[in-house]
Order: structure tokens, then C-alpha cells, then sequence
């Protein structure tokens, strides 16, 4: 503006310069001033070029007449000149001529006077021309003419070009200037500039507000039917008024502009919610959910959303399957007056928006549904009661993750709110492709969690074996971010006894579920052997450090089997490193696989249990009065440490009625629980209810003690113990001696007969027959005889040696070796357990007199073979 209304009385050059630079620049022919001067200087040179030479030859022409004529005159002058004739005849002629011949000089002497004025005239053009020139080039501040034709096209473009009004006035008062934009706002006669302000026809308020000069920042003014944000600002530098600035500012278009980014802000923000709140969980249908909660009231006011079949199992649907959806979401309305109600199943009409968008895989708007045949083809009924609630705009999209469609989300608007518009269904698709990805994930995660939930249910207890020692209840939960390794057993051993097992192997998924299996069937293998608790989990370790030895190898790339090219050389040899398992040193023996186990072994006839734990929480009592005790267990290390600390026994007499309850760490410690604070909670969940079943504990413990999300697995076993009846069990002392077989023989069929056991008296006589004449002959003292009356008759011999009997089979002409073969035809069950002091023969009868199948070689054959042995 400054260029518009110049810079009167401001001399100062832009920067300090020399002289030499200023004259420089003065001569500079690319700048206005230098053009001026060089244009000024040439015409003032050719000015008097041409006076000079007009002059010269005027001169010469003038002087060459004047010449002629004073030739004649003067010759005839000089010969009649008074004194000429007298000089010429005297004797000195040039003393007489001389002061003539200086008065002749002088005359020609005028030219060189001429040419000086001629060349001062030339001096005083140029000086002007160099004043002239300066100042101009002060007004322009010295640009190039090609940067002045460029600066003033693209003033002249941008000003005429903003969407916003300019209007440039005098200090008077008078419009100098206007662009096309405030000529649109304010429909501005053609001829308006030069005129002033009040003359133009504006609104009064406006009118005086522009012609008053006073400054103005976004005042809102009426112009026609339009609401202008006017801004004033005077356009002379350092306060000297010479003009003002106005612009104009449409605020309706601008109100627009506001609405279209907000709306665009809240979308954005609406994806961000979106990725924040959907997801959360790994679980299809609350997935769904979060979806239709995030969307209604911010895009749609109602949001529907169903899922295909195969994705509620986990499965990925095939393409050209049944598109048969669930719904799983219903947000907006309450559910019940939907026209399908979440759980529902329906197959949408083909040619409906619903099966367009799901066969497409693009969204499909319905702007009014008031005119869409299409979409009343689904359901008439239907359709004109959610017209009637006020539903008049649709978007179908359909839900898909890396090309599957997974099931469909239906956006819709009432009456209420604008309808849908074009830009809107890439929106929806936007929005729902984030649900898409989380629903995919969790359909996923549905198809791992649910392959191993089953497998570790398929590992785990499907039915608790039948015995008499225990009342057994137990639970066990998987924990919600994936199935983990807890398990727990009830085993029968020989002799009315039970074992009650729980373990955890840490960590979640199929490699968990997997080697609890393993470990569950080793300790079904080793309670077998009628191992005690110290023993099975010595025993029980080395299989976890085989285990971790093996994951070792295979992370290490080292196979299973033998050693390498390198034959026991090398880095991966045992040797100084101490490594003899053939496991590289920096893999460590720490325990890959990270396993806890806790073994009870309950024996009803005595009441005494006989437990250990390797790493495992030790159990809880609950009396038969209702105290609750956690019984001082030593302190053994987890599975897999390679026995580097002895596990040892701690040995509980419980009365009758007593609880046992064994637990994995997921019940009483979890992130926001501490240990000491989940075993304080259990006792006062177990204290609360002294004459609660097993079953009812386990409910009240899990009620009490139970997390919303558990983060680990949960194994919970309650038994309560029973004694055996004193009169159902009987003993006798055996001496070493074959005399005392018949007198033990007999005592033992009469108390079967006080039992009503008759019917098995013959076998019975001819197992204990075999059994403690074997025990006389190859055992020592101290001898015993036990029969125990329970589900089964029990027969225990034991005698003071480890010898155990093996069974072969005997040839024709053997005398011995049919003995124990007659013993496990005869009986279900036969084994031998071994006692710090020896070793007990076992054998188990069915009540009911049944016995075995008979193998090839039945019992009566082998008494047949004793018949025809001859005597010796």
C-alpha cells in the first residue's frame, strides 16, 4: 500500500551506501532512475549537438557571405580607408595596422564563447537529470523493471483472487480501491472508486465505520442479507494518516467452513476413540459390542451388528457358505424393540442393501428408506414399524478382515438427524475396517482358546474314580487371556488309599496345556509303582529336566538324539563347563519348562496323610469344629532344578470329616492380590461355613476369592476325609513257620464269613495260601496278614525283605512257579509296594465272587497241571 500512496518526505535511503556505490547505482541502466537519467543525458547531448552544429554551420554560411561582401567592401574600405594608403607607403605599415588587426581578433574570438555556453548549458540538463533520477529511484526503492512489472501482476492477482473483500481509502473518506471480492459483498456500483464511502449505498453502521478511519478488528456487520467480520487498519507508516485498509470476511461461509472441520475433527477423533475402545478383549461378541457403543450418538443413532456362524466357533467363513448371521449388537433402541433381537439368527433377502453390501464387500446408502422397495423386501411387517420409530437413512457395510467378510454392521439415523450423505459410507468403512481387524483377532484367538480348552479338558479328570477314602469336589477355570497348565488327579492306590494331586506349569497356550499332560500321565505311571510323595517327585523332576534339556536342544538347533560332528569336542560338550547333558552353557539350567506339583497320598485305615510339594502352595485344613489351618509344609523348589535341594515328607493325622483343600497360585495371588493377602482371604472363606459338602466349599471359595478377569488358571480341590470301619479291617502276626499257614488260613475265612463274604472264601483261602507261604519261605520277619473290607477285599502279606515276586510261566515238568500266576487269575488286582521296613503283596477281589476273564491259560488249567505233576 505504501507503493499506492508513496513516501512524500521521506528522503532516507533504504541502506547506507558510499558515493561510489550511489553513483554506481545512479548509472545502473537496469534500474527506472538509471533509464530516466541515461534518456535525459542522451537528449540533452543530442540537444546540443544539434544547437552546436546549427550554429557552426549557420556561422560558416553566414560568415562565408559576410565574408564576400566584407571582402568587397573591405578591400574597397581598406583601399579607401583613411590611413591605409599612408601606411602602406610609410616605412613601419604594421605598427599603423596592428590595433585593427586585434579589434578583427576579438570579433572571431565569440565562437569558443559560444561553445562553452553551449557545454554549461549540457552541465545543467545532466545535474537535473541525476536530481531526477535519484529521486526516483528512491520512490521505487531501486527494483529492476521486470521485478516491478512482476511485483505489481501478482499484487494485482492476489488481490483480486483472496476470498476475502479489500477495500483501500483515502484519508477522506473516498474508495480508491476495491477487489472482485468486496465488489460480491458489498455490490459495488462499477464506478465506485473516487467516490466516497457514504455514497456507495452501504449499511449505515458500515458506511460509518469505514468513512470514520478508526481502527476495527472483526466487527460484524449487516450487508444485504450477509453478516460480515470487518477489520480496519490505517495504511500510512509512522502514524501519519494517508488512507485506511478494510477487509471483509463472509462469516455464513465461514460458519460452514467451521461445521464441514469440525465434523472432519470429530470423525478423526471418532477413529482414534475407535482404536482405543474396540479391542479390548478377545471375545467376538463383546468385540461387537464396543463397536455398536462407540458408533451411536457420534456417526448413526442406531447401530446393529452381526456376526456369520463360522466366526462365533472361530472359524474363517468360506467363500460361497451359508450367510446365515447372528446378531451380536444391538445399540441406539432398547433391544427389545428391534425386529431381531441380539442372538437372534436371520439370512437377509437377496437384493436387500444387507445382502448387496455382504456380497459386494462394498457399503451400500439408503438416504430415505422411505422409497426403498428393497429394503422392504426383508420383512414389510418389520420395516414399517422401524419407519414408524423414526428411522429414515441406512449404511450397510459389511465387516471384513484381509478379504473375508466376517459378518455385517448396519449404521442407521432417525428423522432426528441429517441423513446420510455421499461422503458417508467411506467413513462407515473406515470406522468399521478398524472393528474388522479386532473382530478378527478375536475369532482368532476364539479358535486357539477353544482348541486348547479342549485339549486340556481332554487331559484333564473327565470323572473322579471311585473310592471310599475321600468325598471329592473340585473345579478348575481357565484363565480369561488363554488356557494355562493347572491341573489336579485323585489316583485309588492299593489298600483303600488315594492320592490327591494338583500341579501348575507356568505359562499359557498349547505348549502349557501339552506338557501338563505329560506330567499328569508321568505321575499316574509313577503312582503305579506305589511310589511315596518324596519319591514320585524326585522322580517327577528328572522327567521336567529331560523335558527342558530337550526344548534346550531344540532351541540350540541340536536335534535329540547322540552327539555331534564334533564327538564330544567343542562348545557344545559337557566337560569343564559342567555341562554333561550336552546343553550349551549359556542356555543354563533354570528351568525352561517352570512346573509345581504337590502329592497327597490319604489313608483311610490309619487317617494319616503323607504329602510333599515341589514348589507348589502347601494345603489347607478345615477341623471337623470349623478351624481353618495351613499346615507347615518344608520348602522344596520347583520341577526341573535337577534335585539340587531333597524334597522331603510331611506326614498330617486327620479325624474323620476333615477337608483337605489344595489349590493352584491362580486362587490365592494374582496382580492385585498378594500371597499373604489371598491366604488370609481363603481361611475366612473356609472358616464360614464349618458343615459345608466339599461341593458347597468349592462354590463359597471361588464366590469369595474368584477375580473379575482371572490372569491365571485355577485348580481347586476340596476332599474330606472317611475312616475305615475298625470291624471291616482285620490283622494277624505270621510266624516264620509253614505249621502257623493253616491256623492264619482259618481265622481269615471266618472273618469273611462274619463279613457275608462266603462266596469268595475258596479263593480267598487259595490266595493267602500262596501269598504267606511264599512270604514264610522267601521273606523275613516281621510277617503280617491284613484283610481290609472295603469296595473290594484286600489281601496284604508284607514281610521284612525288597524281594519282589515276579510272575513267569512255569513249564509242564516245573514243581514251582504256578503259585502267583493262580494269585492274578484269581484276583482283579495284584502288586507289590514297598515299606521303609519291606515290601506288601496286594491283591484286590470283587465282592460278588466275579473274577476275570480267563486268558489262554485259565486257572483251571493250571490246577490241572498240579494234578498231573507226579509226586516225588
Amino acid at each position: 500500500m505504501k507503493e499506492i500512496f508513496g513516501r512524500e518526505g521521506d528522503d532516507s535511503p533504504a541502506s547506507p551506501r558510499s558515493p561510489g556505490q550511489r553513483l554506481r547505482s545512479l548509472l545502473n541502466g537496469h534500474s527506472v532512475a538509471g533509464q530516466v537519467w541515461v534518456l535525459q543525458l542522451a537528449l540533452a547531448v543530442l540537444l546540443v549537438v544539434a544547437a552546436v552544429l546549427a550554429l557552426v554551420f549557420q556561422a560558416q554560411d553566414a560568415s562565408t557571405r559576410e565574408a564576400r561582401q566584407l571582402s568587397v567592401v573591405g578591400a574597397e574600405s581598406f583601399a579607401h580607408a583613411p590611413g591605409i594608403r599612408a601606411a602602406m607607403r610609410s616605412a613601419d605599415p604594421g605598427a599603423l595596422l596592428q590595433p585593427q588587426a586585434e579589434e578583427a581578433r576579438k570579433v572571431v574570438d565569440q565562437l569558443p564563447l559560444l561553445l562553452g555556453s553551449a557545454a554549461g548549458a549540457l552541465l545543467l540538463v545532466t545535474g537535473g537529470a541525476a536530481l531526477v533520477s535519484r529521486r526516483l529511484r528512491r520512490q521505487t526503492r531501486g527494483p529492476h523493471p521486470a521485478e516491478m512489472r512482476r511485483m505489481y501482476d501478482h499484487h494485482d492477482a492476489v488481490l483480486h483472487a483472496v476470498r476475502e473483500g479489500v477495500l483501500i481509502l483515502s484519508s477522506d473518506g473516498r474508495l480508491l480501491l476495491a477487489n472482485d471480492e468486496a465488489r460480491r459483498l458489498l455490490e459495488l456500483p462499477a464506478d465506485a472508486e473516487r467516490r466516497p464511502v457514504t455514497d456507495l449505498g452501504l449499511e449505515p453502521q458500515l458506511s460509518a465505520l469505514l468513512s470514520s478511519g478508526q481502527e476495527a478488528t472483526d466487527e460484524v456487520l449487516l450487508a444485504g442479507d450477509r453478516l460480515l467480520a470487518v477489520n480496519v487498519r490505517p495504511t500510512a507508516p509512522r502514524g501519519r494518516p494517508a488512507g485506511t485498509v478494510a477487509t471483509l470476511r463472509d462469516t455464513s461461509e465461514l460458519r460452514v467452513l467451521a461445521g464441514r472441520a469440525g465434523v472432519a475433527q470429530e470423525r478423526l477423533k471418532l477413529i482414534y476413540d475407535a482404536g482405543l475402545r474396540i479391542g479390548t478383549t478377545l471375545d467376538v461378541g463383546r468385540t461387537a459390542e464396543e463397536l455398536a457403543a462407540v458408533a451411536v450418538a457420534r456417526f448413526a443413532d442406531v447401530v446393529t451388528v452381526e456376526l456369520l456362524e463360522p466366526v462365533l466357533r472361530g472359524d474363517e467363513p468360506a467363500a460361497g457358505a451359508s450367510a446365515e448371521l447372528r446378531r451380536m449388537a444391538v445399540d441406539g433402541v432398547p433391544e427389545e424393540s428391534a425386529i431381531y433381537r441380539v442372538g437372534e439368527v436371520l439370512r437377509y433377502v437377496p437384493g436387500t442393501p444387507m445382502a448387496t453390501g455382504l456380497t459386494s464387500g462394498r457399503p451400500v446408502l439408503v438416504g430415505d428408506l422411505r422409497g426403498s422397495d428393497a429394503w422392504r423386501r426383508q420383512d414389510p411387517e418389520g420395516t414399517q414399524r422401524v419407519l414408524d420409530a423414526g428411522i429414515r437413512s441406512l449404511i450397510a457395510v459389511p465387516l471384513q478382515a484381509r478379504g473375508v467378510a466376517l459378518g455385517l454392521v448396519n449404521y442407521w439415523r432417525s428423522a432426528a438427524s441429517d441423513a446420510f450423505e455421499e461422503e458417508d459410507p467411506a467413513f462407515a468403512e473406515e470406522l468399521t475396517a478398524r472393528a474388522a481387524v479386532a473382530v478378527d483377532n478375536a475369532r482368532r484367538y476364539t479358535r486357539e482358546h477353544t482348541t486348547a480348552v479342549t485339549l486340556q479338558r481332554s487331559l484333564l479328570p473327565q470323572t473322579l474314580p471311585e473310592q471310599s477314602a475321600l468325598e471329592v469336589a473340585h473345579r478348575y477355570l481357565p484363565a480369561h487371556a488363554g488356557v494355562g497348565g493347572d491341573w489336579f488327579d485323585v489316583i485309588p492306590l492299593p489298600g483303600a488309599r488315594v492320592a490327591l494331586v494338583v500341579g501348575d506349569v507356568v505359562g499359557h497356550g498349547l505348549h502349557a496345556a501339552a506338557t501338563m499332560g505329560r506330567l499328569r500321565t508321568a505321575v499316574h505311571n509313577f503312582s503305579a509303582l506305589d511310589l511315596p510323595p518324596d519319591e514320585l517327585l524326585n522322580h517327577l523332576d528328572e522327567l521336567v529336566t529331560h523335558i527342558d534339556t530337550d526344548e534346550a536342544r531344540a532351541a540350540a538347533g541340536l536335534g535329540t538324539g547322540g552327539r555331534g560332528a564334533d564327538d564330544g569336542e567343542g562348545p557344545w560338550s559337557g566337560g569343564a563347563d559342567g555341562d554333561t547333558d550336552g546343553v550349551p552353557a549359556h542356555l543354563g539350567r533354570t528351568g525352561i519348562t517352570g512346573a509345581t506339583c504337590l502329592y497327597a497320598i490319604y489313608d483311610p485305615v490309619t487317617g494319616r496323610a503323607t504329602l510333599a510339594t515341589a514348589g507348589h502352595p502347601g494345603p489347607a485344613v478345615i477341623r471337623p469344629a470349623g478351624t481353618v489351618s495351613f499346615p507347615e509344609v518344608p520348602v522344596s523348589p520347583p520341577l526341573g532344578l535337577g534335585g539340587s535341594v531333597p524334597v522331603e515328607i510331611t506326614e498330617l493325622t486327620l479325624s474323620e470329616g476333615s477337608r483337605l483343600v489344595l489349590y493352584t497360585d491362580g486362587l490365592v495371588e494374582n496382580r492385585d492380590r498378594d500371597i499373604a493377602t489371598g491366604l488370609e482371604q481363603l481361611r475366612t472363606a473356609l472358616a464360614a461355613g464349618a458343615d459345608r459338602t466339599p461341593e458347597e466349599t468349592c462354590s463359597a471359595v471361588l464366590d469369595a476369592m474368584l477375580p473379575d478377569h482371572p490372569s491365571d488358571d485355577i485348580a481347586l480341590l476340596v476332599a474330606r476325609t472317611q475312616l475305615l470301619e475298625p470291624a471291616r479291617v482285620a490283622e494277624w502276626e505270621v510266624p516264620s513257620d509253614p505249621a502257623a499257614v493253616a491256623p492264619v488260613r482259618a481265622g481269615c475265612l471266618r472273618m469273611l464269613e462274619s463279613w457275608g463274604l462266603a462266596a469268595i472264601d475258596f479263593t480267598t483261602e487259595l490266595i493267602l495260601s500262596e501269598l504267606i507261604t511264599n512270604a514264610i519261605r522267601y521273606g523275613a520277619q516281621p510277617i503280617r496278614v491284613r484283610l481290609l473290607y472295603d469296595r473290594a477285599l484286600i489281601c496284604e502279606v508284607s514281610d521284612g525283605t525288597s524281594a519282589s515276586p515276579h510272575l513267569r510261566r512255569a513249564a509242564t515238568t516245573d514243581e514251582g512257579g504256578r503259585g502267583l500266576f493262580l494269585v492274578a487269575q484269581f484276583a482283579h488286582r495284584w502288586g507289590t509296594r514297598y515299606t521303609p521296613g519291606g515290601k506288601v503283596i496286594w491283591t484286590e477281589q470283587s465282592l460278588d465272587g466275579s473274577r476275570p476273564e480267563p486268558g489262554p491259560d485259565s486257572a483251571e488249567d493250571v490246577l490241572d497241571q498240579w494234578d498231573d505233576v507226579p509226586a516225588l
